[in-house]
């Protein structure tokens, strides 16, 4: 069971109804105009149809509907965790439009788009009413249908697989022979920037150097004169540090021998020396090398200025210069590999190609079969369903070339009448026809397809007698399968319901008003009898009492 409650207010002529449903077969009846259409239209509505505010029930703010959906197929769960909602055990789906037209949405609670409704509806109801289209009518759904009828789906998804790596060559071959021939077209200009670059001799860190020796340079005269005074200060023979320490020795011998514990101190004066001697050496070698040399800051220049255009030319930094150089070098290079390259890639590209053929000839042997036999069963079915000239077909038409969906196309094909041309079924115009088509789809079909919740409004348009029976019967078939909602003016048809549900109207303040409820025992064979066009004939009654199997109680 999937679909438990539909729950619709202030749409049309219904001010709030709440439908409670059931496993197998739920039956919609009532009197023409009652509104039972406009339950299925509620339901599109809260499976993402397009929300138009004309059906707003008069005088109301805004229409809502409610569904509450349980034991949801793994399809659902899958689309739901993709959309980011949490998945409970039940699914609640709210959408409400206003009569302004804004549309809002809900499930479990969390806001939702419509195209999100759109896509958990489409894995949830098969809905078939006076302004839907099937999903049974989608050429990718026949395909993927036709597949599980012949139990063709891993030899399908090995095409599918043999065709991703099969484009994944050719995308690689395509861009590698694309960026052959740029590094052809640009092989001068490569070699231009390799040999520029290689020939500056570029050293990381290279500019902070020549900055911080071109700034001495540059102040060559002061920084020498400033040596020079902490020379001075170091080695003068009166006022020097070192004269300094001397006079501080001449003062430590005699402690030392009075008070032996003063010795001790003897190591930091020591160390004090050492540490004038590398002050005055150091300062001695840098004075040595502060002599103004013109020549050398020229150089200097030179070489920023040759660095700084190489920037300018090439990237923000040296690492960035570098990193152009290299590239440039792998573009020649691949100029010297990618030829052998394309030619191993074209060979791996033939092994795919026929791997695909070949694979895709396989799923060609599996749907030649199935379609035949599906084409058998269906066809079998129509005569039953009112459709006694009618001929089901599947075609399958070669493609060019195989592709992700095989080597052929696959379309439904229906020939209503004898000597008619056989159409595709997307272009099957009656709604009548077309839902019993759909039936008889539903019948042959009902293990392979998924869509737990199965729904017709039109199913008995046209019919009458004993086709009624029948499609009551195909539509009993299915429901061993599926949850069904059918909306019948057929009591052949109501008869086989596991839930009877009748929706009738009247009026309330001056407003069209439809409400709804579940009929069981006398009540239900009340209304097979009116269905049957005498609620208060004796030979109505014992015919609802007939259809119904004479159980009352049903």
């Amino acid at each position: 069971m999937t679909l438990v409650t539909l729950r619709v207010r202030d749409l049309a002529t219904i001010a709030d109804v709440t439908l409670e449903l059931g496993p197998g077969l739920n039956v919609l009846t009532g009197e023409t105009g009652a509104g039972k259409s406009m339950l299925v239209d509620a339901l599109a509505l809260l499976l993402g149809d397009r929300a138009d505010r004309a059906a707003i029930r008069p005088g109301a703010a805004k229409a809502v509907v409610e569904g509450v959906i349980e034991a949801m197929p793994d399809a659902t769960r899958t689309r739901l965790d993709e959309s980011g909602i949490d998945v409970e055990e039940a699914l609640i789906i709210r959408r409400e439009v206003t009569a302004e037209g804004r549309s809002r949405a809900w499930i479990n609670g969390s806001p939702a788009t419509i195209g999100v409704l759109a896509s958990i509806g489409e894995t949830l109801v098969d809905l078939h009413g006076q302004h839907q289209t099937i999903q049974l009518l989608d050429v990718a759904m026949q395909r993927r249908l036709l597949d599980s009828f012949g139990h063709a789906e891993a030899a399908a998804r090995a095409v599918v697989t043999a065709d991703n790596e099969l484009v994944t060559l050719r995308r690689q071959q395509q861009e590698l022979t694309g960026r052959r021939d740029a590094a052809q077209r640009r092989a001068d200009w490569l070699r231009h920037v390799v040999k520029e670059i290689d020939a500056a001799r570029i050293r990381l860190g290279e500019e902070e150097d020549l900055d911080r020796e071109a700034t001495r340079l540059g102040h060559a005269g002061t920084l020498s004169e400033q040596t020079g005074r902490l020379l001075e200060a170091v080695d003068d023979d009166e006022s020097g540090a070192r004269s300094a320490l001397g006079r501080a020795e001449r003062a430590l011998n005699p402690l030392e021998r009075l008070d032996p514990d003063t010795a001790a101190w003897r190591e930091l004066l020591d160390a004090a020396y050492a540490l004038l001697d590398e002050l005055s050496r150091r300062a001695s070698e840098y004075l040595a090398a502060l002599a103004e040399d013109p020549g050398r800051l020229a150089d200097l220049e030179r070489r920023r200025d040759l660095l700084h255009e190489l920037r300018r030319k090439h990237g923000a930094t040296l690492a960035d210069v570098l990193t152009v150089r290299h590239g440039a070098q792998a573009e020649l290079d691949l100029l010297d590999t990618a030829d052998l390259d394309l030619r191993g890639m074209a060979a791996r590209i033939g092994g795919a190609e026929q791997g695909l053929v070949a694979v895709a000839g396989e799923l060609t042997v599996r749907r030649n079969a199935a379609a035949a036999r599906l084409s058998r069963e269906v066809t079998r079915l129509l005569p039953r369903l009112g459709l006694a000239g009618g001929e089901f077909s599947v075609a399958l038409s070669a493609l060019p070339q195989p592709g992700p969906e095989g080597a052929e196309q696959i379309t439904f094909m229906v020939r209503l009448n004898r000597g008619m041309e056989a159409r595709a079924l997307a272009r099957v115009a009656s709604g009548g026809e077309l839902s019993r088509l759909m039936l008889a789809l539903k019948v042959v079909l009902a293990g392979q397809d998924n869509v737990p919740t199965l729904v017709f409004d039109e199913v008995d348009q046209g019919i009458g007698g004993e086709v009624g029976v029948r499609v009551g019967e195909s539509l009993a078939r299915v429901a061993a399968r599926h949850q069904v909602l059918v909306i019948t003016h057929l009591p052949q048809i109501a008869a086989r319901a596991d839930r009877h549900l009748r929706i009738a109207k009247a009026t309330r303040g001056g407003i069209a008003t439809s409400d709804v409820s579940v009929l069981h025992g006398e009540d239900r064979v009340l209304e097979l009898a009116r269905m049957l066009g005498d609620p208060d004939g004796d030979a109505a009654r014992r015919m609802a009492q007939a259809l119904l199997g004479a159980d009352v109680s049903a």
